[in-house]
């Protein structure tokens, strides 16, 4: 049986109850450019917002990290992954998390327990040693000399940051075939980590005191393809069962053997996995410069490059025969592989015939810069692979077989300056974690469901949210509609979205089963991510009505009149068939 459903069969037996794994684009959060962990969307409910499944929850969840884009190509590195989780919502706690999670890994996964370690926290200043965990572990049958306590590793999120925070453990798996070492060394490579127990105990206080909080959360993390690899006495993770299948798609494509391409057919592999995920995604996000358009215009011009790197025909059908093949694997479990099959197919080829045309832009420029025969400096070479997708080993080749030098220490400079304003500027965008849900994210939070209404009644009935972002500064809205709206339209919506505010329209909300909510008459976003129980949000009154209904997670403010005012700064187009409107509110 597969590892997620061992997983998930197992936590439903402990009375846990599956969630759907939310989009790779989370909704409303500024935080991150994609969910990067199991925790992302359960955020509000480890908050205290009440989960319409209860209080013990599980699932696999779709995962994107881009801040490691440059490692992948390792043996271990991923863009897109499957995390397990399983959650206690102010239930159970440490004595429960862990003895399932032992229990899980000895007695369903049949790992020897001499081939276990686990971290725990050493205590500071602020917080004790969590010696409960310590004695809870021994008590299960691992030797103390298997334990190590640290500090930094072992809190959550870290020791700076105010809010939910708490202890956690790690679970190490010895991943060699030396003897196992008497005393467990986390810093030892071959003890590789596969799980982690997170209890949030405590809040963090802005005065750097902590004060243990009443009801306590678990959160869990275990990633499949880590898990997998280990399971199968692995130490390529591309050698598991996950990726063997597009390997060998790979291997037929460009006629070569993994063993002698590891580096390309890795990232080819992953990138296009990653890239599949993204493109099926319900958030409609397609190749373009910016934000997550920009990591998968990126992630698939990496994968052609590499392709050519290994000789295969780039104008061919060969990223639809590996597509098809992640498609295959992966829709079982991810109906929006289903539904979007031929979107994806369509994005991969269109981004490839444009970047075909690119490199060829590429080629004509670089006879440009060499037409006097002169050496390539390094922001030259950094140009054509900025501008025009052109990697440094082909630049290299193309200058070799005109005996012209490269500036390879000029180009590594500026790569490391482009790397470092790339992570400054996407800092506040990968950082993850509790924040992006504060007071002014929650009114604007509220006045999207507003700005769907009016534009339901000024414009068109059958709009419909196709994506939303918001940050502290404003929020951006996707709909689907044929046409620029007009001064007029907007400045209708402005006003309709005003008036309800000013009206005071109480906002409450309802659980009930996801085909009473449908009857009900309330609006929908990607229907299939929803658990079968949904909170329902509604906005109105008596004198108006009830002016949206909406499925939704929340947070929303309790009353209209906590927005201030509501103004639109911008109407454009997003997409072919999607308009784009920014609005912020302003105090009164």
């Amino acid at each position: 049986m597969n590892l997620k459903d061992l997983y998930i069969n197992f936590f439903i037996e402990k009375g846990h109850k599956q969630i759907p794994s939310a989009p790779v684009v989370p909704e409303n959060d500024n935080t991150v450019l994609f969910n990067t962990a199991g925790m992302q969307p359960l955020i509000p409910y480890l908050m205290g917002q009440a989960h319409p499944y209860g209080k013990r929850l599980c699932d696999y969840q779709k995962c994107i990290r881009t801040n490691d884009l440059d490692e992948v190509g390792d043996s271990y590195h991923h863009t897109f992954f499957e995390m397990l989780g399983n959650w206690s919502l102010g239930d159970y706690f440490k004595k429960e998390a862990i003895t399932w999670s032992f229990e899980f890994l000895t007695k369903v996964l049949n790992i020897p327990v001499e081939k276990l370690a686990v971290t725990v926290f050493a205590g500071n200043e602020v917080a004790p040693m969590d010696l409960e965990t310590k004695e809870l572990w021994m008590n299960l049958g691992i030797k103390e000399e298997r334990i190590c306590a640290t500090k930094e590793d072992n809190w959550w999120p870290n020791l700076e940051l105010p809010g939910l925070c708490g202890p956690d453990s790690e679970m190490f798996y010895w991943r060699s075939e030396d003897p196992v070492p008497e005393k467990f060394d986390p810093e030892d490579s071959r003890w590789v980590e596969i799980w982690n127990d997170v209890f949030m105990q405590y809040n963090h206080n802005e005065d750097g005191t902590i004060v243990e909080l009443p009801k306590k959360n678990v959160d869990t993390g275990m990633g499949v393809e880590r898990t997998t690899a280990i399971l199968e006495g692995k130490t390529d993770n591309y050698e598991s069962s996950i990726w063997t299948p597009i390997i060998e798609i790979i291997e037929k494509v460009s006629n070569k053997k993994y063993q002698d391409n590891k580096k390309s057919m890795r990232i080819i592999a992953d990138h296009l996995r990653t890239a599949v995920f993204i493109s099926a995604d319900p958030a409609i996000i397609r190749p373009s410069n910016v934000g997550q358009g920009y990591i998968l215009r990126r992630l698939i011009r990496r994968a052609i490059r590499h392709a050519k790197n290994i000789g295969i025909d780039i104008n061919s059908n060969w990223e639809q025969e590996i597509a098809i093949k992640i498609l295959d694997m992966y829709s079982v479990y991810y109906k929006e592989l289903v539904d979007n099959r031929n979107t994806v197919l369509e994005v991969l080829n269109n981004e490839k015939v444009k970047f075909n045309r690119t490199l060829e832009k590429g080629l004509k420029e670089f006879n440009k810069v060499t037409i006097n025969n002169n050496d390539i400096d390094g922001i030259t070479a950094f140009h054509l692979f900025d501008t025009y997708g052109f990697p440094i080993e082909l630049t290299e080749e193309l200058a070799k077989e005109r005996n012209l030098k490269v500036d390879i220490d000029g180009f590594n400079k500026k790569f490391k300056e482009h790397q470092e304003l790339s992570r400054t500027a996407s800092a506040g965008q990968f950082k993850g974690g509790l924040g992006g849900h504060g007071e002014v994210e929650t009114k604007y939070h509220t006045a999207t469901h507003l700005l769907n209404a009016a534009l339901k009644e000024v414009v068109n009935k059958d709009i419909h949210q196709k994506g939303s972002n918001i940050t502290s500064e404003r929020l951006r809205f996707d709909f689907n509609c044929d046409h620029k709206l007009t001064d007029e339209e907007k400045k209708k919506i402005e006003e309709l979205v005003n008036n309800w505010i000013n009206e005071g329209l109480e906002v409450t909300f309802k659980e009930m089963s996801k085909e009473e909510a449908i009857k009900s008459g309330a609006e929908c976003m990607f229907i299939e991510k929803y658990p079968d129980i949904v909170t329902v949000y509604s906005i109105g009154n008596e004198q108006y009505g009830i002016v949206s209904k909406e499925l939704c997670g929340g947070p929303h403010v309790n009353n209209t009149k906590e927005l201030g005012v509501f103004k639109i700064k911008k109407e454009e187009a997003s997409s072919a068939g999607v308009r784009r409107i920014k609005a912020i509110l302003e105090e009164k």
